[in-house]
């Protein structure tokens, strides 16, 4: 797995006001089953690392994305996309965790189907960004691939109804 770290460059006024914890990492792993726990080890080794001020409940969350998006790129994708990326970027009131791979293929969240054992990650992902105040998406890339991501707020946000883009 690589991991490389980097703050996006901005002016002077704005560094200034910049808490240590905000910056953009990216780290890339093959599409295989033991990436996903290593990514969700990952992201919340950079939270700690960084001192990110997040309550456990929103960390724990932010984790259970990770292994679910991570998963659904290793297990519909790896054939296209034998590497998936990982990007955390923080900022001073949201974090946002994407997930990104070569397949072109758009996910959709199914609904819940009680009788099979799987199929819910995206359902899952979009519940618990929509519980937070978050938003979640998916983007095409330029080179035809797809980016997932979700968005959640550093502290909750009373009385705020976050639009649902759902996955």
């Amino acid at each position: 797995m690589e991991i490389r770290g980097s703050l996006p460059p901005e002016p002077a006024a704005l560094v200034a006001r910049q808490q240590s914890y905000e910056g953009v990492w990216r780290f890339t792993a093959p599409a295989v089953d033991a990436s996903v726990p290593q990514a969700r080890h990952a992201v919340r080794d950079l939270l700690r690392r960084q001192g990110v001020p997040a309550h456990e409940d929103l960390v724990q969350g932010l984790l259970l994305i990770v292994s679910e998006l991570v998963t659904n790129a290793v297990r519909h994708a790896a054939l296209l996309s034998p590497q998936v990326a990982v990007e955390v970027a923080i900022g001073a009131e949201w974090i946002r965790v994407s997930v990104e791979d070569n397949h072109p293929y758009r996910p959709k969240a199914l609904e819940a189907d009680y009788a099979q054992t799987g199929g819910r990650g995206l359902l899952l992902v979009r519940e618990i960004t929509d519980e937070a105040g978050g938003v979640c998406d998916v983007e095409q890339t330029a080179n035809g691939g797809k980016i997932v991501w979700s968005a959640l707020p550093l502290a909750p946000l009373p009385g705020i109804t976050s639009p649902r883009r759902a996955p």
